[in-house]
C-alpha cells in the first residue's frame, strides 16, 4: 500500500498523525506528510483509518 497527502487540501488538523504516527507526520509547514513508502503491512489498517478520518479527504491510501 501507498499513501499520499494532498498538500493543498490538508488543513493541519493532525488527526492522521494521532491515528497513525508510524505512517504520518507533520512537516515544517505543519502539513501532513507520509513517512514510509510503501506502508508496512502492520500499519495498513491505521493508515486506512487516517484516510477515513481526514476531514478534507486529503489522504489517499491505495
Amino acid at each position: 500500500m501507498k499513501a499520499t497527502v494532498d498538500r493543498d487540501a490538508c488543513i493541519s488538523c493532525g488527526l492522521c498523525v494521532s491515528i497513525c504516527p508510524d505512517v504520518f507526520e507533520m512537516d515544517d509547514e505543519d502539513i501532513s506528510v507520509v513517512k514510509v513508502d510503501p506502508i508496512p503491512a502492520e500499519f495498513e489498517e491505521c493508515a486506512k483509518e487516517a484516510e477515513d478520518a481526514c476531514p478534507t479527504n486529503a489522504i489517499i491510501v491505495e
